[in-house]
């Protein structure tokens, strides 16, 4: 069964998106993706960074958000490594190397990752590749602005909240007018016989009737 749904539960998507939706995207070229692949030691094949399975999407190597609060990392090629969906979806904001030697949720380590030593030799020379860009977002555009772009994140969360207040005391008044949940009674062994078997599918059911 889906686990229940709250509100503030997505504050961490929120802080995301103010910072996503505010550093640089720089295309690389096609030759600044080869190199990086290249250090990556991928010329052969595009699999994840981190633990070697099938690459499905771009993981920023050093986090954009940390204490939700913007690092000034951007997303550019010497931020972006290729990465699965498992090791993008458990790194979070982790540091790479803590989070891949640690005993989290399918991290590599976890997951007994077998070549992991030699992933992380070539995770290092990857962050030793260049010089990725940092960048000082309240210099840049200002004290004010900066200042104003934090207010409307932390009035939408205080917004959140008032909203989850909301959504609880709609969640006990669905409560108190439903009847109890009766546990189903067992069946009867002349009833199971009457069953379909395990292997009957509604498809078949029907195209036998």
């Amino acid at each position: 069964m889906p686990k229940p749904v709250r509100i503030t539960g997505r504050s961490s998507s929120i802080t995301n998106s103010f910072v996503n939706g505010i550093i640089p995207v720089v295309w690389p070229s096609a030759s600044q993706v080869e190199e990086a692949l290249a250090v990556l030691g991928m010329e052969a094949a595009v699999v994840c960074a981190y633990c070697g399975d099938t690459a499905t999407e771009w993981d920023h190597f050093r986090p954009l958000v940390v204490a939700q609060k913007p690092t000034g990392c951007i997303s550019e090629i010497h931020n972006l490594v290729p990465a699965c969906g498992k090791c993008n979806q458990s790194k979070g904001n982790k540091d790479w190397r803590v989070w891949m030697l640690s005993s989290a949720r399918l991290a590599p380590a976890t997951r007994g990752v077998v070549d992991l030593d030699d992933r992380i030799a070539r995770l290092q020379a990857f962050e030793d590749w260049g010089t990725p860009t940092r960048v000082d977002f309240e210099s840049l555009i200002g004290a004010d602005l900066w200042a104003e772009h934090w207010r409307n994140h932390r009035d939408l969360l205080a917004l959140m909240r008032v909203a989850e207040a909301t959504a609880e005391q709609i969640r006990q008044r669905i409560t108190a007018t439903q009847a109890p949940v009766e546990p189903p009674v067992p069946q009867s062994e002349s009833e199971v016989g009457d069953m379909p078997t395990a292997d009957a599918s509604p498809t078949r059911a029907r195209s036998v009737g």
